[in-house]
């Protein structure tokens, strides 16, 4: 049996409420050893529910509109709902402008640290400044409303002024992660025809120089769209520069004083593409407008984490992924928030870089991803240890579902227990947080695990193979009844696949691909994607199930599932897992085997158990579990554009040989 803890937070007083959350045969209790504090999430979520029309029209007030919309919502296209119709803003002004009429003028913004200790810290009024420059160099270029440009910058303040003076004057922008190579670059920039490359001279990563301009010199000569290229002298790397086309950005922008006036955009007028990460096959290109995506940002940060005026907000995630988008750029800054910014590992030059900067810039709300908290449990409680980390009031995650045992070590090595985790689940779809704890509306219970409750505005159901709606600990379909301010427009030039992809498995609902279950408190449980559920002698599982047992073993820090068919069981499990630190191999596999056996009987425990050192991830931390599939089965493994770490692949490789060459003898 595994023993959890639910937590029950209030503003005054945290307490700790041991409980059992999962019985031997896997299921949840249908009787906990508490209740539910019933308060102002549930009037409020009741609200945005029954008279959505009336909640909308007030809470889209968190932003400031040079127009105001004449209908909250039109549903005559659906699936492809408009929000705010008639409304019109700008999100650079939102981010930007507003804050100067107020004592937000000399504020921080956005607080940068380099890998190599180097620091930055931007004003709202010197961002202003910096977006205003470049906004006005991309109009000189003959940059006009509706015009595309790829961002293709490291994690530095220039991809921020990039983001936001595309917004100011209606270019549609769409970033694409540094570490892609060319040939992933290339191929978005030529879906989306665009006009223009932002980039730099090089980034840094784990101490090495990321050649980004040789790589857009290379994806270019295949580009014929792209008409001028700006550079950012980042890392006084020696590049190529193609004469008449690419530019350095300080000579662009040596204009220091110009005003743009911002371009007023309707609400439902796109403000970026952005390509999914591809865990599941080939990226899509999302696109997200500017009114619905902009209320949803800022509201969702609000509900969900309650930052204050005086916090420092720390997203340790990626801009080139939709976290980055949404709450290191528009959210901290639609709210006047200090938004902290690292370029580099977390773990270089050694484990504790991230509690060094949690500590020297007195971070109170961290929100990073299970995969981050995973890989830094491997190296102990020594490294945290060592740093003051007492600035923390929230922790939150983001990426994938949590284990338990990653949720244990973050709330008591990280939050010294007194921190409530904010496990947020979303998708790059649905612009921002759709079921998350809320500590601006009552935390109320926390169960490690689980992402709690719905959004206010986001209407969840679990539904089986026929479009039924399941009952409490059923496992099913999670699906959205209803459309949200947040969600997206459609799929770039592919509408039939928007429709084919999200709304065609069940009639009038989202469907988002993921496996999951509702207990009886109404709290939601992720339980993997849903073409990675395993039927083992006719019992249904998500990996991640399977996945938690195994690191709640104590013995490793990372575990991925899959699934290979059986004659008997019609499907075995196959399991690939990363020790801790120190963790000896031999006799490895056999323990987790009992482990698993003990907590989830004997039915789960994998036929295989494959100890690596790394497995292979997607760039924003996701586990690529249809690569792993695709090895094992000798297959293609289709579109591997966001893949990290191509070593793994090889080790995934060796270690299937070996364990076959064993049963061979």
């Amino acid at each position: 049996m595994i023993i959890r803890h639910s937590l029950a937070f209030r503003k005054d007083k945290i307490t700790l409420y041991p409980s059992v959350l999962m019985k031997d045969d896997n299921s949840l209790p249908t009787e906990s050893s508490f209740s539910f504090q019933r308060g102002t999430y549930e009037e409020f979520y009741a609200k945005s529910i029954e008279k959505p029309k009336e909640f909308w029209n007030e809470h889209a007030h968190i932003l400031d509109w040079h127009s105001e919309w004449h209908q909250v919502l039109d549903q005559r296209k659906a699936p492809f709902y408009r929000w705010f119709i008639g409304g019109k803003l700008n999100l650079s002004y939102n981010a930007l402008d507003r804050h100067l009429t107020n004592y937000r003028r000399n504020k921080a913004a956005i607080i940068w640290v380099g890998e190599n200790g180097d620091e930055k810290i931007v004003t709202y009024h010197g961002l202003l400044k910096r977006v205003n420059a470049l906004a006005q160099a991309m109009r000189d270029s003959g940059m006009q409303k509706g015009d595309r440009v790829i961002i293709y910058l490291p994690m530095i303040i220039e991809s921020v002024v990039a983001t936001l003076a595309a917004a100011r004057i209606g270019v549609v922008f769409s970033v694409v992660f540094s570490g892609f190579g060319a040939q992933a670059l290339a191929d978005r920039i030529n879906a989306c025809k665009a006009k223009m490359v932002i980039t730099a001279d090089g980034g840094r990563r784990s101490g090495k120089l990321i050649d980004l301009k040789k790589i857009v010199n290379e994806a270019l000569e295949d580009c014929p769209s792209v008409e001028e290229c700006i550079v950012v002298n980042h890392m006084n790397n020696p590049v190529e520069m193609v004469e008449d086309r690419d530019f350095w950005y300080h000579e662009v922008t040596a204009q220091k004083h110009v005003q743009v006036e911002p371009e007023w955009m309707d609400s439902n007028d796109p403000l970026f593409i952005l390509y999914t990460s591809g865990t599941t096959g080939k990226p899509k290109g999302v696109v997200h407008g500017n009114g619905g995506y902009g209320v949803w940002a800022a509201n969702t940060l609000k509900w969900a984490f309650d930052p204050s005026e005086d916090d420092r907000w720390w997203c340790a995630a990626d801009i080139g992924w939709i976290t980055g988008h949404t709450y290191i750029i528009f959210a901290p800054l639609l709210l006047g928030v200090t938004s902290i910014m690292y370029e580099g590992a977390i773990n270089y030059p050694e484990p504790d870089r991230m509690w060094q900067i949690v500590e020297k810039y007195g971070v109170n709300i961290l929100y990073t991803s299970p995969t981050a908290i995973r890989m830094l449990m491997r190296y102990g409680e020594n490294y945290p240890s060592k740093h003051d980390l007492s600035s923390l009031r929230e922790l939150g995650t983001v990426g994938e579902p949590i284990n338990p045992s990653a949720w244990e070590w973050y709330y008591h090595v990280i939050g010294h227990g007194r921190c409530p985790i904010i496990d947020t689940y979303w998708q790059t779809e649905t612009g921002g947080f759709i079921i998350s704890p809320t500590a601006n509306l009552g935390i109320g219970m926390l169960k490690p695990g689980s992402a709690t409750l719905p959004m206010p505005g986001i209407f969840p159901v679990v539904l089986d193979e026929n479009g039924e709606e399941l009952g409490i600990n059923e496992k099913g379909y999670i699906c959205i009844k209803r459309p949200w301010p947040g969600m997206m427009l459609t799929l770039y030039n592919d509408d039939e696949r928007y429709k084919s992809v999200y709304f065609s498995r069940f009639k009038d609902v989202y469907f988002n691909g993921d496996y999951a279950m509702k207990d009886k408190d109404g709290y939601f449980w992720l339980l993997g994607r849903s073409d990675e559920v395993i039927k083992v002698s006719g019992h249904r599982i998500g990996t991640i199930e399977i996945e938690d047992a195994l690191v709640a073993s104590g013995d490793v820090s990372e575990a991925a599932v899959i699934a290979r068919s059986d004659s008997i069981k019609g499907e075995a499990i196959v399991s690939f897992v990363v020790p801790k630190i120190g963790v000896r191999k031999e006799g490895l596999q056999e323990k987790l085997k009992r482990d698993v056996r003990k907590a989830m009987g004997p039915i789960l425990v994998p036929d295989e158990v494959h100890v690596i050192e790394s497995l292979p991830k997607t760039r924003s931390g996701k586990i690529m579990r249809r690569l792993l599939k695709a090895v094992y089965l000798d297959q293609m493994p289709g579109d591997i554009s966001t893949l990290e770490n191509e070593a793994s692949v090889t080790e995934i490789r060796e270690s299937i040989e070996r364990f076959r060459k064993e049963i061979k003898k």
